[in-house]
């Protein structure tokens, strides 16, 4: 489950807060004059969180070094026809019939 509360609330209730996120595996969202300025989870999806951002910059990096001879406009417009591509319909294949 997800809490919202304000940083004041936060304050005031941490121990409640903790218990709920370290035994429930809840999270709370603390916002501070009603915009969100944090989240407290619980430790093992935070582990994951960093995982897979870790993964992620190592992705964009060997994708930016196998481009960096790319000029700007060619890859956008291989990005552009890419995406075109994926969103066109697929057309569906007959079923072979059974005899």
């Amino acid at each position: 489950m997800i809490t919202e509360v304000s940083a004041v609330n936060f304050r005031q209730n941490l121990g409640e807060m903790l218990n709920q996120v370290q035994y429930r595996s809840d999270s709370i969202v603390i916002n501070k004059d009603g915009k969100p300025v944090a989240v407290l989870v619980d430790a093992e999806l935070f582990a994951r969180i960093r995982r897979m951002r870790e993964r992620f910059d190592a992705l964009s990096s060997r994708i930016a070094e196998a481009y960096a001879d790319v000029p700007v406009e060619q890859g956008m417009a291989e990005i552009d026809a890419a995406v075109a591509r994926e969103r066109q319909p697929r057309k569906r294949q007959p079923r072979k019939r059974r005899s």
